[in-house]
């Protein structure tokens, strides 16, 4: 049983990982998107609607979704995997449940 409540503990450690490695992403976007408008605007681009025509084609800014769109699938997964192993849990129990009360029947 302790092993059990141990690979529950693995998985959701490794979903809150996953996650918070998303939610920061999803933050630091948004920081990584002004820095670089504001470099737009220094090299001439005036209008708010030109910085972020350059920032969101920049290599840096594209490279950081790839990055998300990895973090993403990675908590995705794990989160799926602690599903999947939550309903595996509730599988043994109700099979357990059920040798019990057959033997209540005997």
């Amino acid at each position: 049983m302790s092993d059990i409540f141990s690979k529950l503990d693995t998985l959701s450690e490794e979903y809150a990982e996953a996650q918070s490695t998303v939610e920061y992403l999803e933050e630091f976007k948004k920081s990584k998107l002004a820095l670089l408008m504001k470099e737009a605007e220094i090299k001439g681009h005036n209008t708010a609607a030109a910085q972020e025509r350059e920032a969101r084609s920049s290599k840096e800014y594209l490279e950081l979704l790839d990055g998300l769109r990895v973090a993403t699938e990675q908590a995705i997964r794990a989160k799926w995997a602690l599903k999947k192993f939550e309903m595996e849990f509730e599988r043994w129990r109700t099979k357990e449940s059920t040798k019990r009360a057959e033997m209540n029947l005997r």
